[in-house]
């Protein structure tokens, strides 16, 4: 296994990011709870430890706090934000709040390099995101960099190997803050590169044979990214023991099913079962407009579906899935962690225990672009391994409020309309996500010399590294229009169009 870089959580919205940043460079990183206790991080070999932000203040009555035992390990020990609020409040140091909140845009300036901020311009834009800060030093700690506010934006005791830092470096807006991490990494930390998709796909594979030995697994594909490159390993791994369900909802996208019989059954050859049960979904989904019940209603439908499938496949033990490393993360619940819920996956959260069947996630422990890059390593064509992200819930969360066929065939066919432009102007492969969402709200329009009273289609369009932020694509003008002009003129049942220009955070990317 790879050397694992720690990021305890404490609520930060952008925890995901750290632990992306550390995998640009080749370093394993791995999410903890904040209260995960030292001895555990002891015993997972961990060599070095992030202190993500968070949303509270040190001495609030409820603030998470992590096990004192981790300033006794030994390693190296880096506080973002919250996190070197927590290294002074623990080490002997002050932390009060701060007259003028920063947020935004700052500049850093340098005063004493030293390892983490060795071989960076004196000064450097930054990002903030912060009401209390550090008043004074730990014993043992120096200055190294200060802001406009503080004059301990970057602290140091070089001798235990802690350091600090008031500002993200994580996000794109700080300059050079993907050097710092590096910095604490391979300078402070002497991490090995060792996170490669080579070594990754070896490691996969050893593991899933080694869990399913002879045994019989099967995989719910659903011709998406994730599902087709879970399918890829798993097949590389034990061959002719994987067999693929198909299943359609009824929230497909046009032409997904004839699609994806076509693509694994003819192409690569393997054992795909398709089922049929639209209808099943359908009924219970009608008069249902909660986004998160919609979830569990479609969640609890596959399992079902998937449980009747055994009959027809014969004895299986073990059921795979797609799961990627930002669904764990972002389906953990505010009672087991302090960062809010954003909204649940319905491939996560283990299974029924009347099914017996254990579960296989090869790509647990991937985000997103990581996968695309064990696709391509694993032969997957273009077309498969960039394809845009597709909700698990399929068009079930794109359908604002009630679902009915006939919104349903709207949507379908207004997304087509959307894809087909996208694809064409080479536009698709450029941003992260396009995809039309059907608004039950119905408005006036001409249509020739007719009143029309139809509904609302909204385009959304993102640009993304990973999905764990987003912005809204400044897609050209005329390519919208186009786009806007063939909806509202081919798919009946649409008398508007309009371009949501939403970014995540505070928004997320599918509407429900």
């Amino acid at each position: 296994m790879p050397q694992t870089i720690a990021v305890l959580d404490f609520g930060s919205q952008l925890t995901q990011v750290i632990a992306r940043r550390i995998r640009e460079c080749q370093v394993y990183s791995k999410i903890y709870h904040y209260s995960t206790p030292a001895a555990k991080l002891r015993e997972e070999g961990v060599i070095g430890i992030i202190l993500s932000g968070g949303p509270q203040s040190v001495y609030a009555k409820k603030a998470p706090h992590p096990d004192p035992a981790i300033f006794t390990l030994g390693v190296p020990v880096l506080g973002i934000c919250y996190g070197v609020q927590l290294m002074g409040h623990f080490l002997g140091g002050k932390v009060a709040h701060s007259k003028e909140r920063e947020y935004g845009h700052g500049h850093l300036t340098i005063k004493q390099p030293g390892r983490l901020f060795a071989g960076l311009p004196r000064r450097l834009r930054i990002w903030n995101s912060h009401g209390d800060k550090l008043t004074k030093l730990p014993p043992g700690f120096r200055a190294t960099a200060i802001s406009e506010n503080s004059p301990f934006s970057g602290i140091e005791d070089a001798k235990r190997r802690f350091y600090g830092i008031q500002f993200h470096p994580e996000v794109f807006h700080t300059e050079r803050g993907t050097d710092m991490i590096r910095n604490f990494l391979l300078g402070i930390c002497g991490a090995r590169q060792d996170w490669t998709t080579r070594d990754f796909i070896a490691q996969a594979v050893a593991r899933i044979r080694a869990q399913v030995g002879k045994s019989r697994v099967i995989l719910g594909l659903s011709g998406g990214v994730d599902s087709s490159v879970a399918a890829a390993l798993l097949h590389k791994a034990i061959g002719r023991q994987l067999t693929c369900v198909f299943v359609d909802n009824g929230l497909l996208r046009k032409g997904e099913r004839a699609y994806v019989e076509s693509l694994y059954q003819r192409n690569f050859h393997i054992d795909l079962r398709v089922v049929d049960a639209s209808a099943t979904f359908l009924r219970r989904l009608k008069g249902v407009t909660e986004p998160e019940q919609k979830r569990k209603i479609i969640g609890r439908t596959f399992v079902e579906v998937f449980e009747k499938s055994l009959k027809s496949i014969g004895h299986a033990e073990f059921l795979a899935q797609g799961t990627l490393y930002p669904d764990v993360i972002e389906s953990v619940s505010i009672g087991n962690n302090p960062a809010s819920l954003i909204k649940t996956h319905h491939n996560v959260g283990g299974l029924p225990e009347r099914m017996k069947l254990k579960l296989v996630e090869p790509l647990r422990e991937l985000f997103k672009d990581e996968v695309r890059a064990v696709g391509s390593a694993l032969k997957l064509p273009r077309e498969v391994v960039w394809r845009q992200p597709f909700p698990g819930p399929g068009l079930g969360v794109r359908v604002m409020g009630g679902i009915t066929p006939e919104n349903l065939e709207i949507l379908r066919n207004a997304d087509a309309v959307l894809q087909e432009e996208m694809m064409a102007s080479g536009y698709y492969y450029k941003v992260w996500q396009s995809f039309c969402v059907f608004l039950p709200v119905r408005t006036v329009g001409v249509f020739g010399d007719e009143r029309t009273y139809d509904y609302v289609i909204a385009l959304r369009v993102v640009e993304s590294i990973d999905a764990m932020t987003a912005d809204w694509a400044k897609l050209p003008h005329d390519l919208v229009q186009k786009i806007s002009s063939r909806i509202t003129n081919e798919v009946r049942g649409v008398s508007r169009v309009v371009f949501d220009v939403s970014s995540k955070p505070p928004a997320t990317i599918e509407w429900e």
